[in-house]
């Protein structure tokens, strides 16, 4: 089991991801000790979306074709209405989130984010939750949806919103610290 100090997180976003949806995590687990690289589609920056207006901007450490996920021991999705809508239009994006779940190593996602899941689809029989907006979308992928702030279902942890995050981060933590959940079934 790697401790949160040696394990490696890749935060997969585009422009539109939900401020501190992103912005959290990359502290907090950088803070944990952890080497957490922002992915994107393109190098340069990706711009936040910040409640109602558009936010700040991070720097993308690597692009999808950089990395692989034997690079990393989780990958968080952040969420927002923006970002997770433009990457599950991306085939790239989606087989990134498809192969780290079929790996068995931490996926987390909240908010939005979900929608990523379900385009790969990695959620049917499985306990998440979600933005209550995208329920229908859970439940109709096959997801069995819960109204709680952090829903784990064998390394795969999901939230519902900003609220959430500090269970989301501490969740995120304890599963990488587990190591991989060796019965979750492929997609």
């Amino acid at each position: 089991m790697p401790n949160i100090n040696q394990a490696r997180i890749a935060i997969l976003a585009t422009d539109g991801y939900e401020q501190l949806e992103l912005t959290e995590p990359l502290k907090k687990l950088r803070e944990a000790g952890a080497t957490v690289h922002v992915v994107s589609l393109e190098k340069g920056e990706i711009k936040g979306w910040d409640k109602d207006h558009w936010g700040d901007s991070v720097t993308v450490d690597k692009t999808l074709g950089e990395v692989s996920v034997s690079d990393y021991d989780a990958l968080v999705l952040p969420g927002g209405q923006i970002n997770p809508d433009k990457l599950r239009a991306e085939e790239k994006a989606v087989g990134f989130v498809r192969d780290f779940y079929n790996s068995k190593k931490t996926l987390a996602a909240i908010c939005h984010a979900p929608w990523l899941l379900i385009e790969a689809g990695v959620i049917k029989d499985r306990d998440v939750t979600s933005f209550n907006s995208i329920k229908t979308d859970v439940v109709n992928a096959g997801g069995r949806w819960h109204d709680e702030e952090v829903v784990t279902d064998q390394a795969l942890i999901t939230s519902r919103n900003p609220n959430d995050l500090p269970a989301f981060i501490a969740k995120i933590i304890e599963e990488v610290e587990e190591g991989r959940h060796e019965k979750r079934q492929a997609a």
